[in-house]
């Protein structure tokens, strides 16, 4: 119990609530622990009109990343250019180890698939089954074997996926192609209180402790998932609870139903498939480049939002889950106008509709032929937005299934190749 305690005190110590602040002080940024959360009210710190030369210097000090927001922000403040203050941390050599390996696995995937284009079948399978074994991580394994399946047409490489842990797109085609049922997963069951007195899920400088916290060998990630554990806060649970399993087991969970409930059953797959993935279901998440909250917002997309919405708000007002959903929900009606497809639409939240656009009026993608469209899938040039249609995509199809409606993935693959069911941009 007094180990419990301690735990909380450590954890949780100068609880203050930062996300409902509209102006934040100086002195208020020095108690933060270093972090991308700390950067962001860095960030606004250097906008605020009131703020000198000389406190922004001050403020400087404490970045843990620099990024482009700031190095502008910073510099029309001050008229100098922002010298990193942050102690550069030493890579392990075991990191720069694995690193290198993933890399070489990087290669020969991507190499096995340029072949595949120029239908050197033999050596795309040579290169595909080199990488399985560079690859470390379950998914990256996973998507070796089902090229290999492609390719060789063996049932053994479908058989290898199904018994995966991990939950993606290769995995449910795996069932699909064999007339299985999906993997497991969890939907985490409702917690018996509303809000833990120990979180404040809406305050980025909270998560940020407790993501300190998770780092340290000394804490017990039982009890720390406890402590974190109410319907407001389940994503911080689920999050401490996928780490203690070691990401084996795949969590799925239904936050904020009283938001959610009244909207069609697609939108509310589609919202939790984008915020699975965003945030994991964390309202405080802070990225590098400053997207925030729940669904991952940029802020000129939140005053892009705001303004047709004819609002005034402050940033951190999307921290709340029921303003992030709301924005994405009118996000989302401006995308579906021109896109039809969730991967489209994944594509479109996160590299823009433009990139979208272009990429899917290409001819070279997207269209009938053979190893399509998982050869298009896997040729784009935008990893980030490559990787996370795919993972949006996945997800989808599990709420889907978990909100009532029927769904197999194979269903929504056959689709992307043909414009009427897919997009508005290109003709029939």
């Amino acid at each position: 119990m007094l180990k419990k305690i301690l735990l909380v005190c450590l954890i949780f110590i100068s609880y203050t609530s930062y996300s409902e602040a509209r102006v934040v002080t100086l002195e208020e940024l020095q108690q933060m622990p270093r972090s991308i959360e700390k950067d962001y009210y860095i960030w606004r710190y250097l906008r605020y009109p009131s703020t000198t030369s000389y406190q922004a210097k001050v403020a400087i000090r404490g970045i843990s990343h620099i990024n482009k927001k700031l190095r502008v922000a910073y510099r029309k403040k001050t008229g100098l250019s922002i010298v990193a203050t942050a102690p550069k941390k030493k890579t392990p050599k075991k990191s720069l180890f694995n690193w290198r390996i993933k890399s070489q696995a990087n290669r020969l995937f991507a190499h096995g698939i340029k072949m595949v284009e120029q239908r050197k079948l033999q050596q795309a399978a040579d290169d595909f089954y080199e990488a399985y074994y560079k690859y470390t991580q379950r998914w990256e394994k996973d998507k070796t074997l089902f090229w290999l399946y492609l390719l060789t047409n063996q049932k053994s490489y479908l058989d290898m996926l199904k018994k995966s842990y991990h939950v993606n797109m290769y995995t449910l085609l795996a069932a699909d192609f064999t007339n299985a049922k999906y993997p497991k997963t969890i939907v985490t069951p409702n917690p018996k209180r509303d809000r833990s007195p120990y979180v404040n899920e809406t305050d980025p400088i909270h998560w940020a402790r407790i993501k300190a916290k998770l780092k340290l060998p000394s804490t017990n990630l039982d009890e720390l998932a406890e402590l974190c554990d109410s319907k407001e806060s389940v994503g911080i649970s689920t999050y401490i609870k996928a780490k203690i399993c070691k990401y084996t087991k795949s969590y799925y969970p239904f936050p904020y139903r009283d938001i959610m409930r009244h909207l069609p059953r697609k939108r509310q797959a589609l919202i939790y498939a984008i915020a699975r993935q965003e945030s994991r279901f964390v309202p405080g998440s802070v990225s590098r480049s400053f997207a925030l909250g729940l669904m991952q917002f940029m802020p000129f997309l939140i005053d892009h939002v705001a303004k047709q919405k004819g609002e005034v708000i402050d940033y951190d007002e999307i921290f709340k889950p029921r303003k992030a959903i709301e924005y994405a929900d009118y996000h989302l009606d401006y995308l579906e106008s021109y896109l039809y497809h969730p991967l489209f639409i994944a594509y479109a939240y996160n590299g823009g509709i433009g990139f979208t656009k272009r990429l899917i009026q290409n001819p070279k993608y997207f269209r009938e032929g053979a190893f399509e469209p998982y050869l298009s899938m896997e040729k784009m040039k935008n990893v980030e937005a490559r990787e996370y249609g795919k993972r949006v995509l996945t997800n989808y199809v599990i709420y889907l299934n978990k909100l009532g409606i029927p769904t197999r993935m194979i269903d929504l693959i056959n689709q992307l190749t043909d414009p009427a069911q897919t997009d508005k941009f290109r003709k029939p």
